[in-house]
């Protein structure tokens, strides 16, 4: 099957662009160009209409407006602005200005953005392919400034508002509705994986676990010791044997950001547009590139959300839901406050949260685990000796081959026994 040459589906780590700022004000002030001498304008060409399109704090606009007026590309007015009674400094394109932005614009149009499509594949294409590809509205700037400050733009995001239609042909009524898929994001059931040997004594911690109540269990272990395989077969196991719990599985990439497992969580829950949020959580999200999530307020209302339930469908009342966070080392620290906020949610919802991490996790105090009996932990090691022997029997290998020393080489490891 042959591909597109401007689709890479093997994405680079560093792929997120770097926009310089005087090149983002003269494609934003060319998509506001339609308002070149008007009159009145819109709060867009005003200093901080400028600054929360440009992803800039509005000191650093008015230095690079004072550099670009100073090269001639653009021109500096005191105008009206709709919603407001006074005037205000707004600024448009001159023509030099206008004819260095088509210059820009060809440059930009071929910086490689990340993406991750409707069927979950994550895809490196040339920016202004990417608004196509996930049937958004989005200006080349918007997709630029998305890709530089979040790294990846997710198919279905909740801040993109409704799908667009593909084509020319006019869609049905209702065919287009929000958030569509962003369930490419997460899964619904566990991943297939190996099958697991041993683990009796962790899987028994699991059971209690989740028998506790706890709001949260930590597993922890390194590469490849089969952690994401025990959660597998342990929460397969109890999804096949109660109704009454639903699950999200996020498996976190590096290029990953809090904001997209915020973004996923809401979809899960079922809040995916205006009628679904009486609560306004979505109002929590930055629609704007480089703004901030508003985690108190997420965490407030989330927890009022699922608290209330004339908010809740039917079939849903009173199912419990585990929100299962693999590989959450990606994340690094600049997910402690969200997952901060998550174990608070956690704590007072029917949410519980199991977190796997190759890295112990430090967002949540000791007296968590120790005294407040909120967090369970759960370092996991190699295979024991008796259960390499119980698998040994179950494979071919020469006779002469003890367990005793397979697992004195391997130290238990599930891969390199399995090697």
């Amino acid at each position: 099957m042959l591909h597109s040459p401007t689709v890479n589906s093997v994405a680079r780590r560093n792929s997120s662009p770097n926009i310089p700022v005087p090149d983002r004000i003269i494609l934003h002030l060319w998509e506001q160009d339609f308002q070149a001498d008007h009159f009145i304008v819109t709060s867009d060409v005003t200093r901080s209409g400028i600054a929360e399109s440009c992803a800039l704090h509005p000191p650093n606009v008015s230095r690079a407006m004072r550099q670009l007026n100073s090269q001639g590309l653009i021109s500096q007015h005191s105008r009206p602005v709709r919603g407001d009674n006074r005037r205000h400094k707004t600024w448009q394109l001159t023509d030099e200005g206008r004819e260095i932005a088509r210059e820009k614009i060809s440059e930009l149009r071929s910086v490689l953005v990340l993406i991750r499509s409707k069927g979950g594949e994550v895809l490196e294409i040339r920016a202004d392919e990417a608004a196509n590809k996930l049937r958004a509205g989005l200006s080349l700037l918007q997709i630029l400034m998305h890709a530089q400050h979040e790294g990846v733009l997710n198919f279905g995001d909740i801040r993109f508002g409704a799908l667009v239609a593909g084509g020319t042909s006019e869609p049905k009524p209702g065919s287009i509705s929000l958030l569509t898929g962003a369930h490419s994001t997460y899964n619904t059931a566990p991943p297939k994986t190996r099958t697991v040997h041993g683990r009796k004594e962790e899987i028994s911690g699991l059971d209690s676990w989740y028998q506790s109540g706890k709001p949260l269990l930590a597993l922890s272990g390194i590469a490849g010791c089969g952690k994401t395989t025990l959660v597998s077969h342990w929460v397969s196991g109890v999804m096949a044997n109660s109704s009454e719990l639903s699950m999200m599985y996020y498996p976190c990439q590096p290029w990953d950001s809090s904001l997209g497992i915020a973004t996923s969580l809401l979809h899960r829950i079922g809040i995916r547009n205006e009628s679904e949020d009486p609560y306004n959580v979505l109002d929590t999200l930055p629609y704007k590139p480089a703004a901030r999530l508003e985690i108190d307020s997420f965490r407030r209302r989330l927890i009022a959300h699922l608290l209330d339930e004339d908010s809740l469908i039917e079939h849903n009342q009173g199912i419990e839901t585990i929100v299962i966070l693999d590989d959450v080392h990606n994340i690094g620290s600049q997910g402690d406050h969200l997952f901060g906020a998550f174990l608070q949610i956690a704590e007072n919802t029917n949410l519980r949260l199991l977190m796997i991490s190759r890295t112990n996790l430090a967002f949540y105090d000791r007296r968590y685990v120790h005294t407040l009996d909120k967090v369970s932990e759960m370092a996991l090691s190699g295979l024991k000796q008796e259960e390499i022997e119980s698998w040994i029997e179950q494979i071919n290998i020469p006779e002469n081959v003890l367990a005793s020393e397979i697992h004195r080489v391997t130290g238990g490891h599930p891969l390199a026994v399995e090697c």
